[in-house]
């Protein structure tokens, strides 16, 4: 059930019509209290789609008793029709749930620059929320889906609450944050300044961690509700835990279902002088073409990753750099280590570790290989 398996929430996945294909496109989830605590963290790209503009502003009070998401169109540089849209569509929403407009976040993703039709969408957003459902968690999670292949969702918890997640992203994935909408809903009694710290800890380590393809998007929304019905306010530190549990499976899921990809790659950094250098060499790697096409090629050339490990600004001797490849220790002190003959690619999941040797950090940062389908799928993404 996923969004649903918190008490407190309902949702539903309906057509509007906004896919040519027909396919379940508008989703509502409906936080039914008693609280209405809520956080939330958007792209940090400065070209905003609508609903972030209009979402980053509702949420400052901390509240949100409903969320509207559409595929289909991203409704991102639609013109003053687009934001117009979005206003309509979350007072559209509180009047048929009886909540005030600023407590209705909205989300849309699918095609920059395409205006969604207008009774469509809010012809959806009426057939949602009369289709709205205590099981109604993987609908949710469907009609959110664009080039996705498959629904994400997560759950976990503790003694007496629970968390659940939905994601979708499959292609523009990249950090600050992936390109995602992704939401968690919870029954834990917690306030919204809590809820607030502990969604930034989870995705610092989870989507802001994930890099696909370098490309940022315009429309990223995480959003974190909690309803209190379960009358449990957990210890702080093991909400954190689980929500970062969950915000990790579900961007792992993202990853797997990437456009094209053959490969996922973890890369960790270890020997760091501090967490943003570990970060910063695993993203420099995790970003270059050359070293993505050698794992699709299942190539194991660590010179690239070297390479790319010499273009930041970490703190390492470039004499003395360790690299493995799936346990394999191919580069010892910058030079030949174990026969790169050794090293077998042909699972999906590949580990990269990388050794600065230069202090007691580490990070990880998730990619993919770069392949003949996802130039394939993006080449021609709008005609």
């Amino acid at each position: 059930m996923s969004i649903t398996a918190p008490r407190g929430f309902r949702a539903a996945g309906v057509a509007a019509g906004l896919k040519s294909s027909g396919d379940t496109d508008v989703a509502v989830v409906v936080n039914d209290g008693p609280s209405a605590a809520a956080a939330a963290v958007f792209t940090s790209n400065r070209c905003k789609a609508n609903p972030v503009l209009w979402s980053e502003q509702a949420i400052k009070g901390g509240a949100a008793r409903v969320v509207v998401l559409n595929s289909g169109g991203a409704n991102c540089y639609t013109g003053a029709a687009g934001f117009q849209l979005t206003h309509a569509t979350a007072e559209l929403a509180a009047e048929l749930l009886d909540v005030a407009p600023v407590e209705v976040q909205v989300c849309s993703t699918g095609l920059i620059g395409l205006l969604n039709d207008r009774e469509d969408l809010l012809g959806g957003v009426r057939a949602a929320v009369g289709a709205l459902d205590a099981d109604g968690g993987d609908a949710a999670a469907r009609a959110i889906m664009t080039t996705d292949s498959v629904p994400k969702t997560a759950t976990a918890g503790g003694e007496g609450w629970t968390i659940g997640g939905m994601a979708k992203g499959a292609g523009m994935l990249a950090p600050a944050l992936a390109t995602m909408l992704v939401v968690v809903t919870t029954d834990a009694d917690l306030p919204a300044d809590t809820l607030d710290r502990a969604l930034r800890e989870a995705t610092r380590t989870s989507f802001d961690r994930l890099d696909s393809d370098g490309c940022q998007s315009t429309n990223d929304t995480v959003l974190l509700m909690a309803s209190g019905a379960s009358g449990v306010a957990p210890d702080v530190e093991e909400f954190t835990r689980a929500l970062s549990a969950v915000c990790r499976d579900l961007a792992l899921q993202l990853l797997a279902d990437a456009e094209g990809a053959e490969h996922e790659i973890a890369i960790e950094v270890r020997g760091a002088a501090d967490e943003d250098d570990a970060v910063a060499v695993a993203r420099s790697v995790a970003r270059s073409n050359l070293f993505k096409t050698a794992i699709f090629g299942k190539d194991p050339n660590w010179g690239r990753i070297l390479a790319s490990v010499g273009t930041t600004d970490a703190v390492f001797d470039p004499a003395d750099l360790d690299v493995a490849v799936n346990g394999v220790w191919v580069c010892r002190d910058s030079g030949p280590g174990e026969p790169a003959t050794d090293v077998s690619l042909e699972e999906r999941d590949v580990s990269v570790t990388i050794d600065l040797k230069s202090g007691e950090h580490a990070a990880t940062v998730w990619t993919n290989d770069l392949t003949h389908t996802y130039v394939h799928e993006n080449s021609a993404y709008s005609t």
